[in-house]
Formats: structure tokens, sequence, C-alpha cells
């Protein structure tokens, strides 16, 4: 399927709405999460690693806040477990639409794909089945800081014995000169992605309100008090992360 650039903040805006993952975001979504995201080629397809090793024959896959389902495409080709089911949600309404979409071209390529439903819906609101796999890329930021850990302790008590939850996340930092130093090192990977000075602005000034990151430390410790026993990072670039928590 055709992609197009992210241009939506390449023009000066009289007024710089809050971000919104809506029908202009889902149409430069992989040109944009490629070009302001460090390593997330690198996340999506390792992700698919570590399914291979804690997904279980006959459960079900979660991939919440699965915006254009590349986490899903990403375990439907690679998780061999026999039985196993995908089910990828967001609670946007164009990003389920060519969700769907790409999923359906993805099954005219491949052959013995899991089976996928893709569901629009509120992850706080979902009744979770049991599971062996749950991936959080990118969407707990997005979520009011007060409601992350009822949702990571849902999280755990659907997990069954033996499986995990892959959460990737932007970091902040609590050492302000390190905070600094990965923010300015960030601005230069998007301004090396071809973002001008105005967009980055113009796309922070949006997003600042909407995205609210932890540190390390934080998610940490959310994650033991939500009754994960072990949280592992397995990935850093700069001042994005990916953690594997364990049951």
């Amino acid at each position: 399927m055709s992609q197009e650039p992210d241009r939506l903040f390449a023009q000066p805006l009289a007024q710089v709405a809050d971000f919104v993952f809506n029908e202009d975001v889902a149409r430069v979504f992989p040109d944009m999460i490629k070009r302001s995201v460090p390593g997330y080629p690198t996340i999506v397809e390792n992700i698919s690693v570590l399914a291979a090793r804690f997904a279980q024959p006959h459960t079900t896959l979660y991939d919440l806040g699965c915006s254009l389902g590349a986490v899903t495409q990403a375990l439907r080709r690679h998780v061999r477990a026999d039985g196993c089911r995908v089910i990828a949600v967001d609670n946007s309404a164009a990003m389920v639409e060519r969700c769907s979409e790409y999923l359906h071209s993805q099954d005219s390529m491949f052959q013995e794909l899991l089976p996928v439903e893709v569901i629009e819906a509120d992850i706080l609101a979902l009744a979770f089945q049991p599971t062996s796999l749950v991936a959080l890329n990118f969407t707990l930021q997005f979520i009011a800081i007060e409601r992350r850990p009822e949702l990571l302790a849902r999280i755990r008590q659907a997990l069954l014995p033996g499986g995990a939850l892959i959460l990737s996340e932007k970091l902040r930092f609590e050492d302000a000169i390190e905070d600094e130093l990965l923010t300015a090192l960030h601005l230069d990977f998007k301004r090396a992605n071809g973002y001008s000075e105005l967009e980055i602005a113009q796309k922070r000034s949006a997003i600042e309100k909407v995205m609210l990151p932890d540190s390390l430390q934080t998610h940490r410790q959310r994650l033991l008090d939500a009754g994960f026993s072990q949280v592992l990072p397995w990935f850093q670039c700069l001042n994005f992360a990916s953690l594997i928590a364990l049951p």
C-alpha cells in the first residue's frame, strides 16, 4: 500500500492542537514513526523474536495500541506455536481501518499466518483473555498516568506462567544532564531524518501534553508493584527503550 511522507507540521499553524491519532496521522504514520523513533524497526522485528520464545500453544497474543499493526504483522510471521491467535486493539478508528487493510494485504503475501482480530476499543476497558504475550509498543505513554498501574495489574493477572509483557516507551531521565543530552540527541536524529526546526517545534507543542514519558526506574517499580517478578531492559536507543516484564 502507498505510504505518504509526514508533512503534517511542515507549514506554520496559527494554533497547534493537541496530537490526535486521526486520519491525517494514520495516512503518514509509517514515515512519521520511522523518522521520529530511533530503533523502531529493530524493536518491532525483535518483538517477534521475543514473542516466539514466550508464546504458548493455543493462547491469545495481544498487540495493545496496535496503530497500523506493525507488531501484529511481525507476530504473525514469526510465532509458530500451534493454535495461537493475535488480538490487535486500538482506540483510533482511522488506525483500525488502515490496520485491517494492511493485514489483508499481508494475507495475500504470506501463507499460514496466525489468525488476527482487529478491535476498535479502549484498552483500559478491555476484558483480557488468558494470554502468553502482550505487546505495549509506545502505548502506555499516551495513557493517563494515574490509570497506568491498573492496566499493568490487569495484564499481569491475565498473563499465563511463562508468558511475558513487552513494553516499549520513550524515556525521561532523572538526571537532568543525562535527560538534556539524550533529548538533544533525539532532536538531532529528527533533523538527520529531514525534519525542519518548524516541524520539530510544532510537533513538540502538539504532543507535549498528550505523551507523558516515565523514567526507567518508574517503569520498573510500577511493573514490580503490579505483580511482575522481573523487569529486563533488552533494548535502548537514545531516549527510547523496550523492556521484558515476566510474571
